[in-house]
C-alpha cells in the first residue's frame, strides 16, 4: 500500500515539476527536454528528478540552471503539491531517451545500407 502512495506522489511531483520548469524565464532552459521521472524517498524529504535533454550542446547549461534554481522550484512545488513536506530536489540528467534515439538512427542507417546493397545486386 505504501509503495502505491509513493508512486502516486512521485508522479504528482514529476507532473508539477514539468509545468514549473516550462514556466521559468531562464534563457538557459529551453529546447527539447522532458522530466522523465521523479523518485521521492519514503519520508518525502528528497526527490531525485530525472531530466532528459535532447540537445547535447544545451545540456550542461540547462542542468546548471536547474541546480541553481532548485530552491525556487522547490518553493513553487510546495505551493502546487499538497504534501506534508516539500522534498529537496536533486536534478540528474537522464540519457535513456537520447540513447534510444541514437540506437534508432543506427538501425535506420543499417536499413538504408541494406536497401542500397539490395538495389545494387538487382541491377
Amino acid at each position: 500500500m505504501a509503495n502505491f502512495r509513493i508512486d502516486r506522489i512521485s508522479e504528482e511531483v514529476r507532473h508539477a515539476l514539468d509545468s514549473i520548469i516550462r514556466e521559468m524565464n531562464d534563457p538557459r532552459i529551453g529546447g527539447t527536454y522532458c522530466v522523465t521521472r521523479a523518485d521521492v524517498t519514503r519520508d518525502l524529504r528528497y526527490a531525485k528528478v530525472y531530466v532528459s535533454i535532447m540537445e547535447d550542446e544545451k545540456a550542461d547549461g540547462m542542468m546548471q540552471a536547474l541546480k541553481k534554481a532548485a530552491g525556487f522550484i522547490r518553493r513553487e512545488l510546495g505551493y502546487r503539491a499538497q504534501l506534508r513536506y516539500t522534498p529537496e530536489l536533486i536534478f540528474v540528467r537522464d540519457q535513456n531517451i537520447a540513447y534510444g534515439a541514437h540506437i534508432s538512427q543506427i538501425l535506420r542507417s543499417v536499413e538504408v545500407k541494406e536497401e542500397h546493397a539490395d538495389d545494387e545486386e538487382n541491377q
